[in-house]
């Protein structure tokens, strides 16, 4: 399936609202809607939490809303999860894991060019549930591999279900954790993790995308066969912009490059305007365009999204809503030139 660019607008995952109805409205009001994860409603509808179900060793403690991992626990229930390897109910969100997901395919989504899901990835899932001496399960290697395998069959599940929404549907990773594997105390490294996400994309439903807020090795993400890239460029774009050479293989191949440009968070979004967003867009694009790289080519296969997610403004969703209006806004502008 190609996907098609055109600046068209989407956002990441996570929302601060706790109406569930006005965070699927907000959604819906882009042109690439998505089902939110609102913590705020539930610690099930957490992205650690809600890829968690089934994943042998696990144990979601509600009360202190914190998720533990057993690696005694994970090897007396992984017979249980080989038992349903081929089963891919047993891989699907239920709707205890996440009610906003469920709600979403009830909506008619047929309008849309495309719809997305997404889950949390295996690096980031990996090294952010510890067990109780604060060790990343990822450290283990019998367990990384069923990490890679369990995420990948979550892909599937979630995609199947989600194309019989939508003939274009489509489901990206987030991977905050990404950015650690480059730092010299982390136990997993950059070049195991290459291997890993090699081999995770081979069996990738759909297009392969991945998105993440923070600022990693960025040849890593572009020398990758992904179809979709999604960047914090507010904060990141001058940075993510001098991968120059791998950015223009990354769009030769027919990479798509969502722009993570409107601020969430109240005090970023106090000192933006449509004018400054528009402005910081053409400084990174004029760059590339420097590079060889056409206005053309970047505008047919762009995307805009908000920066990144916010769940700690204190007047709680206005400023996330307030962040997609200008979106909007800015997806508009640069429309017209295509």
């Amino acid at each position: 399936m190609k996907l098609e660019g055109n600046c068209l607008t989407t956002a990441m995952g996570i929302l601060p609202h706790r109406d569930v109805e006005q965070a699927l409205q907000l959604s819906l009001s882009l042109d690439i809607p998505f089902w939110p994860q609102l913590p705020g409603v539930s610690f099930y509808e957490d992205m650690y939490a809600q890829v968690s179900e089934h994943f042998p060793g696990i144990t979601l403690d509600l009360k202190r809303r914190e998720i533990w991992f057993s690696l005694e626990q994970f090897h007396r229930e992984l017979e249980e999860y080989l038992a349903h390897w081929d089963d891919e109910s047993y891989f699907r969100l239920s709707p205890r894991y996440s009610a906003v997901y469920h709600n979403f395919l009830k909506k008619d989504l047929s309008p849309y060019p495309s719809i997305r899901g997404q889950s949390i990835g295996p690096v980031s899932f990996g090294l952010k549930i510890q067990d109780h001496e604060r060790r990343p399960m990822i450290y283990h290697e019998d367990v990384r591999e069923i990490i890679f395998d369990f995420v990948g069959r979550k892909l599937r599940a979630q995609y199947n279900e989600l194309r019989k929404k939508h003939p274009r549907a489509f489901v990206w990773v987030d991977e905050p954790g990404l950015e650690m594997i480059f730092m010299s105390y982390t136990g997993y490294t950059s070049e195991k993790a290459f291997a890993d996400y090699r081999l995770f994309l081979e069996s990738f439903p759909g297009p392969r995308g991945v998105h993440l807020c923070g600022n990693p090795d960025w040849s890593f993400l572009l020398n990758l066969d992904l179809d979709i890239l999604s960047v914090d460029v507010l904060a990141h774009g001058y940075i993510f912009t001098r991968y120059r050479e791998e950015i223009n293989s990354f769009l030769d191949r027919g990479g798509i490059i969502s722009w993570g440009i409107t601020p969430t968070l109240t005090e970023e979004f106090a000192r933006e305007d449509l004018r400054s967003m528009i402005g910081k867009i053409k400084e990174l694009w004029s760059y590339l365009e420097q590079g060889g790289i056409s206005r053309k080519q970047i505008l047919r296969q762009a995307w805009f999204a908000p920066a990144r997610c916010c769940l700690i403004n204190l007047d709680g969703e206005a400023t996330v809503e307030r962040s997609f209006k200008m979106l909007k806004e800015v997806a508009a502008h640069f429309k017209e030139e295509l």
